[in-house]
């Protein structure tokens, strides 16, 4: 495919990626990109940290300006939203009425956090973090507690709460974290590394609960503001502010309504092909179906990036399948955490450093090779784990645990 209309729906990083990469590979008809938000594309990464923290400004979290994307023959719609796809008339219908015929749509419609059946969860300062304006409100929300000395609490206790709890901690607000869980991370973290976050946060005067059972989350005479999480126990925790980070779900509504096949996601191949030919899905938004029939669902950079280049590389008859080793990052403090590969079903975990130090890695293994590693502040055991995951080396848990060996050496003779 070389002329056509191709339309994206979505503005995030998929939606870009797969608009740039389709101009890389040499498609020279009209591409339309269509952002549900008033802002052009952003990073989202640095809403949790920097964005809130005030150390990022509004020019640092652009990614594609508009008129670097016009310059690409990119046309980017904002503040539109697509209501349904017609795939036998090849037509996206918008909510305003008009209709974007195509010969080839990539969907990267992203995912939307969670929110939990309590009662007040409505009110206004209890907020979800997933868009820009979002992370405004809560910036707002957090310097209000500041100036009020009211504290935030964060309801769950992954990866986006964490991030959100140690940028308030910076800024000397009083936080409470919330997890209903045993311990922190549960779903990807070791129950050693689970322990040093608990510790981690703690440390910095993080009022940690674990098994957290919420029974509602109480407000003004107004209903408008919440002003405390009423626990289970019939205890309260007074607040100015609530966040919630209790997961996302994939915005798959529009491709389950267009008779796309779905799971949790919108299902593609490792080429990010739907089972429709003409359409392609990319980022937050899908579930990948792997070699043994199992589907994966990854949230995360790197995966919008790749899956957004596989999906432009598919609508121009190429194949390029994303295999590469998944990898992600979090920062929490002065403490970077770097995750290369899956490290579901592993069998074996071995330390190399100190939890007690500076920085340090755990190799997870299974039958005796390397499938992943959860790295704080050793970026270059991060990279050469990648590296190795990639090439399908793999050290033994000996060298691996050994700081001594050198795992760039791996494999060679």
């Amino acid at each position: 495919m070389s002329e056509g209309h191709i339309v994206v729906i979505g503005a995030g990083q998929a939606g870009v990626m797969a608009a740039e990469g389709l101009r890389s590979a040499g498609y020279a008809g009209a591409i339309t990109l269509l952002g549900d938000e008033p802002h052009g594309p952003y990073h989202r990464p640095p809403l949790s940290k920097g964005w809130l923290a005030g150390e990022v400004d509004a020019a640092q979290l652009v990614m594609r300006a508009p008129d670097l994307l016009a310059k690409k023959n990119i046309t980017l719609r904002t503040d539109t939203r697509a209501s349904a796809i017609d795939r036998v008339a090849r037509k996206v219908l918008l909510a305003s009425g008009e209709a974007l015929e195509y010969t080839g749509l990539v969907l990267a419609t992203g995912s939307t956090p969670r929110s939990l059946p309590l009662p007040g969860i409505d009110a206004a300062n209890v907020l979800p973090l997933r868009s820009r304006d979002d992370a405004s409100r809560i910036a707002e929300g957090l310097k209000a507690c500041t100036e009020r000395q009211q504290a935030l609490v964060v309801i769950g206790g992954g990866f986006i709460g964490l991030e959100v709890a140690a940028t308030a901690r910076k800024k000397g607000v009083a936080v409470t974290v919330l997890e209903a869980a045993p311990r922190l991370l549960g779903r990807v973290l070791t129950p050693a590394l689970s322990d040093w976050y608990a510790q981690l946060h703690r440390g910095h005067g993080v009022n940690l609960v674990l098994e957290a059972r919420i029974a509602a989350i109480e407000t003004d005479a107004s209903g408008r503001q919440a002003t405390a999480i009423r626990l289970a126990d019939g205890s309260t925790l007074p607040c100015g502010l609530v966040v919630i980070g209790v997961g996302v779900s994939a915005n798959d509504q529009l491709a389950q309504a267009a008779g796309l096949a779905v799971d949790r996601g919108i299902i593609v191949d490792a080429c990010a092909r739907t089972s429709d030919p003409l359409i392609v899905a990319a980022g937050d938004c899908t579930a990948r179906r792997l070699p043994d029939g199992s589907l994966l669902r990854l949230e995360s950079v790197q995966n919008a990036t790749e899956q957004a280049r596989s999906a432009a590389a598919a609508l121009m008859g190429q194949e390029r399948p994303f295999i590469a080793t998944p990898w992600f990052w979090s920062d929490q403090y002065d403490r970077k955490l770097q995750m290369a590969g899956l490290s579901q079903g592993a069998e074996q975990s071995v330390l190399r450093g100190d939890m007690g130090a500076a920085s340090f890695s755990i190799f997870h293994f299974a039958q005796g090779r390397l499938i992943a590693v959860d790295s704080v502040n050793a970026i270059k055991d991060h990279l050469a784990v990648r590296k190795l995951l990639d090439a399908g080396l793999s050290p033994t848990p000996a060298q691996a645990a050994d700081p001594a060996f050198d795992l760039a050496s791996t494999g060679k003779a």
